[in-house]
């Protein structure tokens, strides 16, 4: 398993009780969560964009 590496987050309360609530809802940690979420993102962001059919 890769070396993770470990910072300071700064997060609003209200969100982070979102986060431990949906982590406790999938089995997760709360970071294991907001790792899943931030993996899921970068995932979506790397995606190629949907190009528009024109009207």
């Amino acid at each position: 398993m890769a070396e993770k590496k470990a910072f300071i987050l700064r997060i609003n309360p209200e969100v982070l009780k979102e986060i431990e609530i949906w982590a406790g809802d999938e089995f997760r940690s709360t970071n294991g969560q907001i790792e899943y979420l931030l993996q899921q993102a970068l995932n979506d962001r790397k995606k190629p964009a949907r190009k528009r059919k024109a009207n």
